[in-house]
């Protein structure tokens, strides 16, 4: 299979379309991050606004590489990483089956070429002055973003004003695939066509073509994994 240049920038595997926020607003404090240009500008919009209401809205994450997201899949297939439950607490994977793992890791970590974290148009934000000044190591958790949480004010303010700047919560609710991440926000203006373009041949050949860990039972499993976590289709 011969992949397009469009499937490159779909799946995580050329970066070369997207720009740093530092070039468009340098000194910023998520200078670093990558994301599509429209992206970059709604998103220093959206901070500036957030500035104004006293939240220093930064992003933690943003684009992550295949590799990048197959580091973090293998990691925790072997147990180098920590596997969450639906409450945030570790799993002891020696008691799990391949089956069991895998849908234990694909609750808080997508598989390498379904991320979102691929297309420049995703990102996991959190309130920094407050966080820094609580001496909070974030871990990027639910109950942080609780009304009473370290990041309470700015998961409020974004639940009313995002939507004012283009960007929505993916994964707000919780529909039997993702967990709920109220820290992940995507430009939809971008990212509805990528949802709408990703292909299930594409992803099995990308994962056959790889030396990911477990690879056997997710493809074992890849027409339910495209649909469940992928496209986090409904299944509760």
């Amino acid at each position: 299979m011969s992949l397009t240049d469009n499937d490159r920038r779909l799946y995580g595997i050329d970066d070369s379309h997207l720009l740093t926020i530092a070039s468009v607003l340098p000194d910023n404090g998520s200078d670093r991050h990558r994301l599509q240009p429209a992206a970059v500008h709604a998103f220093i919009t959206l901070q500036t606004a957030a500035s104004a209401a006293g939240i220093d809205c930064q992003i933690m994450s943003s684009y992550r590489s295949f590799a990048q997201q197959q580091s973090i899949w293998d990691r925790k297939w072997q147990g180098e990483l920590p596997i969450l439950d639906a409450e945030h607490q570790p799993l002891d994977i020696t008691l799990m089956t391949d089956v069991e793992k895998m849908h234990s890791i694909l609750r808080w970590s997508a598989l390498p070429g379904g991320s979102r974290h691929h297309w420049g148009t995703d990102f996991d934000v959190i309130d920094r002055q407050s966080v820094n000044a609580c001496q909070h190591e974030i871990q990027l958790v639910e109950a942080e973003y609780a009304q009473d949480g370290v990041c309470g004010n700015l998961s409020q303010w974004l639940v009313a004003h995002a939507h004012e700047y283009g960007f929505y919560r993916p994964y707000a609710q919780y529909h039997g695939g993702i967990g709920c991440e109220p820290w992940h926000y995507s430009f939809e203006p971008l990212a509805q066509g990528i949802m709408q373009a990703l292909s299930l041949s594409t992803i099995t050949y990308l994962i056959k073509d790889s030396d990911i860990k477990g690879k056997d039972v997710i493809l074992a499993n890849i027409e339910m994994i495209f649909s469940r976590y992928i496209l986090n289709q409904q299944q509760i």
